[in-house]
């Protein structure tokens, strides 16, 4: 969605909320930036201005509006979308890769200088890396400060910053409140080891789907669901984490158990990875909708959502598994894997007791007593072998068609894998699966023709959301 001034003061007239998390508005006479649909009274044209990101206005001295708080927005979509260097960079500075490793490791990451990833930030975002890391610091900062009850000390050096002062003089000016006022003003919810974060997300939100696709397909140990409630391991930067969603009604909360609370910033963000919380599913609806094949389809679920997933190690041993077996078969033997070669956790919570086991040791299993056929599992160790040292890279700031062409390369792997993994361990929205057995079943029922170049020249008129159209045709099933 390509916006211009003038789209963006209607959008704030009309206070639409589609719009959050697309832009935010900064009005000159006060001094505050806000997200579109905020409350308060309309400024007059002439008074404000717009920037894509919140680091973007706090650079130019506005603080955040206390009403509509416009940091809790959701995310663009525009960045998930997105497969370019600006893309991948506002993904991984968001994952908290700038706070962990500094610009030069997204630079590397990336692929290219420093210099040139600033200057491309700069010039489509407004904003330097460190700018939009520092933006990211400020919100971690305030989640903690509300709902924790960790001295504000603490606080700092979680969130990423690198003094107290630093800490002090960034929270002021955004919030225009000290580290102390805000959490008088907001009493801490979490107990000690746990914290508990509302997700913003764009409505439609269709959880209870949600929730049934995962539920399906979670493996023990790693994964539970306890009525509405979605729970699983994260391998985080400085250890274990379980994230526990609830996706009983309109709002997605979390409850975070982490071995360091400085993960909280990448847990919270492959959380909503994981649940496509920074969907726009009012452009999916216009684009699908109209589909005289797809309308009925979306109409009924006009808030699905294509789920990613926190760990692409874990989501190509998975698709390989599924590889001509039924979802229930992958299920069981990625549980076999989970038994034997899986990391206990040092805090289990409630069923989750396991990480999934990492790219190195699923690389060091030898090629006996495998719960797969050979061949399948050879793919299995060669891929995992490559993620181990690093030729394949599987995170939401991977380039995607490179990642799919690696892992093609890999006997063994073919389009279905490598698609699957594309849609959810990289995010990437337009990924369709003309083979895919569910996929047939799904537009043999509407009436259409089953075969691969067919399904394949109708899929075309879905872009750039076939990965919404191929959720569509497994959720009429």
């Amino acid at each position: 969605m390509l916006l211009d001034d003038d789209q963006c003061y209607r959008a704030i007239q009309s206070r639409d909320a589609r719009f959050d998390g697309w832009f935010v508005m900064a009005v000159r006479t006060t001094g505050i930036y806000c997200r579109p649909s905020c409350p308060a009274i309309t400024p007059k044209r002439h008074n404000v201005e717009f920037f894509k990101a919140a680091a973007t206005a706090q650079a130019h001295a506005y603080r955040a509006c206390k009403r509509c708080r416009p940091d809790a927005s959701p995310g663009s979509p525009e960045w998930s979308m997105r497969a370019d260097l600006v893309g991948r960079a506002m993904r991984l500075i968001a994952d908290g890769l700038v706070d962990r490793e500094g610009v030069g490791a997204l630079a590397s990451r990336l692929g290219y200088s420093e210099r040139q990833v600033h200057r491309v930030l700069v010039a489509e975002v407004g904003s330097s890396p460190l700018a939009l890391a520092r933006a990211q610091r400020a919100q971690t900062a305030r989640i903690l400060i509300e709902t924790t009850t960790l001295p504000i000390t603490d606080v700092a050096f979680a969130a990423g910053f690198q003094s107290v002062r630093q800490f002090n003089d960034t929270v002021r000016n955004v919030y225009a409140a000290s580290p102390s006022q805000l959490r008088s003003a907001n009493a801490p919810k979490g107990a000690s080891g746990q914290l508990t974060v509302r997700l913003a997300c764009r409505e439609p939100f269709d959880g209870a789907h949600l929730l049934a696709f995962l539920a399906a397909r979670a493996v023990p140990g790693v994964e539970s669901v306890d009525g509405t409630t979605y729970r699983r391991s994260l391998r985080l930067a400085h250890g274990a984490g379980v994230v526990s969603i609830d996706l009983a009604g309109p709002t997605v909360t979390c409850a975070l158990t982490l071995d360091d609370i400085a993960d909280v910033q990448a847990a919270v963000q492959r959380t909503r990875r994981l649940l496509d919380l920074d969907c726009d599913p009012a452009s999916v609806r216009d684009q699908l909708g109209s589909d005289p094949l797809l309308g009925s389809l979306v109409a009924a679920r006009p808030g699905l959502r294509a789920p990613g997933h926190p760990d692409g190690t874990e989501l190509l041993v998975r698709a390989v598994l599924g590889q001509q077996v039924s979802v229930a078969g992958a299920r069981t033997l990625a549980r076999r894997i989970v038994e034997q070669h899986g990391e206990p956790l040092g805090e289990v919570v409630g069923d989750v007791t396991h990480l999934f086991p990492d790219a190195a040791t699923i690389a060091a299993l030898p090629p006996d007593g495998a719960c797969t056929p050979r061949a399948r599992w050879t793919a299995l160790v060669e891929a995992c072998a490559h993620v181990a040292d690093g030729r394949i890279v599987l995170d939401a700031g991977s380039d995607r068609a490179e990642t799919v062409a690696a892992l093609r390369r890999v006997k063994g792997i073919g389009p279905w894998t490598a698609g699957y993994v594309a849609m959810r361990a990289l995010g990437d929205p337009d990924v369709f699966l003309p083979t895919d057995l569910g996929v047939r079943h799904a537009l043999a029922a509407l009436g259409a023709d089953t075969s691969e170049k067919t399904v394949t020249a109708l899929a075309e008129r879905w872009r750039p959301w076939r990965s919404y159209a191929l959720h569509h045709l497994w959720a009429s099933l």
